[in-house]
């Protein structure tokens, strides 16, 4: 499946998941633009591309931010050019009790999570259309497949997400642009070790009885960006070892 001559984006490149996504493009011969706020963490993952051979470069800022959108779309046509992949991986996973939950915290975490991948898509689209051929991956979760208790408003924005992806999906199914969603579950990242969960105690309770590779993640979004892929578009790819059965 390759991806010569392809230039793709990844939100939230600076580690987990984004990071394994950013490395399989990249592999499959996409140039990648790694975007983060941690700018630190996105240059590191854009120096293990180049390290491989591929090409690739490190953009700094808030990807729910228009203008930080724009300075980093600015240096990826600079530097790699028009963009035709697009991977809105970018977002915030946190655990709250509804009790708890705030008005400013459920909007500080639906203009990461949800705002951004809207912005994002509304800056990167036009390349898409004047190329002729796009690929929008977005991540989502199976927290918003099942619910998941302590993150109403996480679930809330992924499902928003999956909403996002099959609309848009129907309005550019005729322009060349297909537009796909991943929910990842249980992954063992950074993040998911981070988090209150168990990952230990929980694994055993799955399907699989353990946690997920980021590199899954990544084979299925580097498959819905080829070639191979261009008759799908608006799908959801669960990859969750079976934690939600569609």
């Amino acid at each position: 499946m390759s991806l010569a001559g392809k230039v793709a984006v990844v939100t939230g490149a600076a580690r987990g998941l984004g990071r394994a996504i950013t490395l399989k493009l990249a592999t499959d011969g996409a140039a990648v633009s790694a975007w983060d706020l941690n700018s630190e963490g996105a240059e590191e993952t854009a120096a293990i591309v180049r390290e491989r051979g591929g090409q690739a470069l490190a953009c700094g800022g808030n990807s729910a931010k228009r203008d930080d959108i724009a300075a980093a779309l600015a240096a990826t046509h600079a530097g790699l050019g028009k963009v035709s992949i697009l991977v809105n991986n970018a977002a915030l996973s946190p655990f709250c009790k509804f009790e708890e939950l705030t008005e400013e915290l459920w909007d500080d975490l639906m203009a990461i999570n949800l705002k951004g991948p809207f912005l994002c898509c509304k800056a990167i689209i036009p390349d898409m259309l004047e190329g002729g051929w796009g690929r929008i991956i977005n991540i989502s979760s199976s927290s918003a497949q099942t619910g998941s208790a302590r993150q109403t408003h996480y679930s809330a924005s992924k499902a928003g997400v999956i909403g996002f992806t099959k609309s848009l999906a129907m309005e550019y199914a005729t322009r060349g642009i297909t537009v796909n969603n991943v929910p990842p579950g249980f992954v063992n990242t950074e993040g998911l070790q981070e988090s209150p969960v168990d990952v230990d105690a929980f694994a055993p309770l799955t399907p699989m009885k353990r946690s997920g590779r980021p590199e899954s993640i990544a084979a299925a979004v580097a498959f819905l960006a080829s070639e191979d892929a261009d008759y799908i578009t608006g799908h959801t790819l669960s990859v969750n070892g079976g934690r939600y059965l569609n």
